[in-house]
Formats: structure tokens, C-alpha cells, sequence
């Protein structure tokens, strides 16, 4: 009941976070009769071209055995010799084939899901011999669902087979009256005939299992809206915790400005709503430079510490709010206000007897 329950609240599509860690441990969508699709795939063309070259060792083989049974020795050694050196030959006869299968299975493998290295998938575990645990897969839905899709499969294979091997019954009856080479060559293109027939049928079952599989994966790494909370606070951070930051950030990047304001040349105001602190360094400086602006509340501590240090404090509201919008800190105004900004630095400087 537990279980089901936290089915019902797994709502939220996997992200790609729980997906790639799930394939750290092995979790991925992986249909098997994919990998029988292909084994089949490759014997059907192993059938229809290794097998000419395969029936002609067989052939030659068989051939010589016939030929030396008269005279050959029937003792132990003798025969446990003949019965190695036959395997030896049937292996090698067989080798392609065994090969073409291998690369066939390890290459469908691969598509599937790409190299994985999973060391906890092999790793011993005492849960997995639980008896209760084993039931409980055992009588599961998705080992319902596989022994549904076997019995079907089956019943396919074996209806699409028959329905082939019907026509050529009466060849199968006098195989055996024929020659060796009539016989192998006739077996060869039933093979072929049935190994397409079955090969038709796998491709469908295939492709609908690796659809299946898929689902029923992303169904299984589902999340529910708590686990999609902890993995963005693992991600991103704690909403609370940037918050906190960003709020240290800009009380230090007011502290900062701040301290530039005794050192401003004038303060530009609007004169309630907007500030602007510009130094200007003749000697030093090309043009004018913003060093601290804010609103409101930070407006009007701006005016009071240049209050404090007797920096001048200059109203006029178009210059304050358009060097606000369009300046940002430690920049130097554009040349659009190098007249107006020239006209207050000029005033100032002659309050403050610099100029004439």
C-alpha cells in the first residue's frame, strides 16, 4: 500500500538530473527483445551467407568420416582424438556465425543505452535473496506483464512458423532419400524462409517492447513535487539561502558607494526623489564620473553624508533622473550631457573659488 501510494504521488516528469544519476546506477529503459531481434537478425544472415560456406565444411567433414569408417580404429584414444579433432572443426566452422551474433547483441546493447559503468549493480547485496522480496517481484505487475508478452510472443513465432513450414511439409518428408548436397541446400532455403517469417514477426514485438520499456522507465523515474523542491534546492540553492546573499551583496555594494560620496565633487538631486554623486578630476579625468546614484531612501542618505562632508548639493530634476537611467556606477557620463553636467561642475568650482 505504501508503495502504491507513493506511485500516486510521483506526478512530475524525471529531470535529466535523476535520469543521469539513475544511469549511474544502472537504471536504464532496456528492452531484451530488442537484443533477441538482433541475434535473430544476425543468424538469418549468417544463414543466407556463411551458411553455403558452413554446409561445405560440414560437407567435407562428414564426407571423410564416412569415408575412414570402415578402417577406423574404435578404441578410447582413437575416438576421443576424432571426437576433439571434429569439435575443433565445428568451431571453427561455427566461429563466424558465434562472432556476427556477439557483435550483433554487444552493438544493439550499446544503441540502447550507451557504455555504462554501474559498479553497483554487481555489487552483493542481502536484500536481493529476501524470499518476501523475490515473491514480490515474482507476482509483481511488470513480471505479469513479461510472462503475458512471452506467451504472445510465442504464440506468434509459432503461428507465422507453421503457417511457413506448412507448404514445404512434403519437402521435409524426402529430405532424407535425397542427397547430402540436395538435402543441406533444400534445408538452407526452408531456413531462410522461416528465419524471414520470424524475423517479420520480432520487428513489430520489438519495436512495440522498446516503446513499452520506454514508458514504463519514465513512469518508474517519476518524482513527486517534494523530491522536484529538494533537487532544484540542490541545484540552485536554497531560495532563502540566495536571497540572503544577494541581500549581503547590495548592502555591501551600498557601503562601497557610499564611502565615495565625500570624496564627490557634487551631488545632483531632483531635489527628493533622485541623486547623483559625479567626481571630477581635472588634472585626471576626461569627463565627469558617476560614483554613487540611488532613490527614495538612499537618495536622501546620499544628500545627508554629502551634507555631512560639505559636498555640494546642486537641484536640478532632468539632469538627476536622466544621469540615474543612463549611467551606470563608475562610468562617465555620456557626451549628450558633457553641456549641462559642464554648467553645474562650472558653478560649483566658482562657489568654491576655483574658477572666476
Amino acid at each position: 500500500m505504501a508503495e502504491e501510494q507513493d506511485d500516486a504521488q510521483k506526478t512530475e516528469d524525471p529531470t535529466a538530473r535523476k535520469l543521469e544519476k539513475g544511469r549511474e546506477r544502472g537504471q536504464i529503459a532496456q528492452s531484451q527483445e530488442v537484443g533477441h531481434w538482433g541475434i535473430l537478425l544476425g543468424g538469418a544472415a549468417g544463414i543466407l551467407f556463411l551458411a553455403p560456406w558452413m554446409m561445405r565444411q560440414v560437407k567435407i567433414t562428414s564426407q571423410a568420416l564416412i569415408e575412414q569408417a570402415g578402417t577406423m580404429p574404435t578404441d578410447g584414444p582413437h575416438l576421443g582424438r576424432l571426437f576433439a579433432q571434429m569439435s575443433w572443426e565445428m568451431l571453427i566452422v561455427l566461429a563466424p556465425i558465434l562472432g556476427l551474433l556477439m557483435a550483433i547483441a554487444l552493438g544493439l546493447y550499446l544503441a540502447q543505452s550507451g557504455f555504462i559503468w554501474a559498479p553497483e549493480r554487481v555489487e552483493f547485496d542481502l536484500n536481493k535473496l529476501s524470499p518476501v522480496r523475490g515473491l514480490k517481484r515474482l507476482f509483481s505487475v511488470r513480471a505479469l506483464v513479461e510472462f503475458t508478452k512471452g506467451i504472445v510472443k510465442l504464440t506468434l513465432v509459432a503461428g507465422v512458423a507453421f503457417g511457413l513450414a506448412l507448404p514445404v511439409l512434403s519437402d521435409l518428408a524426402i529430405i532424407p532419400a535425397k542427397d547430402v548436397g540436395v538435402a543441406l541446400d533444400r534445408s538452407h532455403l526452408i531456413a531462410i524462409r522461416l528465419a524471414i517469417g520470424t524475423l517479420a514477426v520480432l520487428t513489430v514485438v520489438a519495436a512495440l517492447d522498446y516503446a513499452y520499456q520506454k514508458y514504463s522507465f519514465l513512469k518508474q523515474m517519476r518524482m513527486t513535487k517534494q523530491e522536484l523542491k529538494d533537487e532544484h534546492k540542490q541545484t540552485e540553492g536554497d531560495p532563502m539561502v540566495r536571497a540572503r546573499i544577494r541581500r549581503i551583496r547590495t548592502e555591501r555594494a551600498r557601503r562601497r558607494m557610499m564611502a565615495k560620496v565625500p570624496k564627490a565633487d557634487v551631488v545632483i538631486t531632483n531635489p527628493t526623489h533622485f541623486a547623483v554623486a559625479l567626481e571630477y578630476k581635472m588634472e585626471t579625468m576626461p569627463a565627469p564620473r558617476v560614483v554613487a546614484k540611488g532613490v527614495d531612501s538612499l537618495a536622501k542618505r546620499i544628500r545627508e553624508v554629502a551634507e555631512e562632508n560639505e559636498v555640494p548639493i546642486v537641484e536640478n530634476p532632468p539632469l538627476a533622473q536622466a544621469l540615474y537611467a543612463t549611467v551606470e556606477l563608475d562610468e562617465e557620463i555620456p557626451t549628450e550631457h558633457y553641456k549641462a553636467v559642464a554648467e553645474v561642475i562650472g558653478y560649483v568650482m566658482r562657489l568654491k573659488g576655483k574658477l572666476r
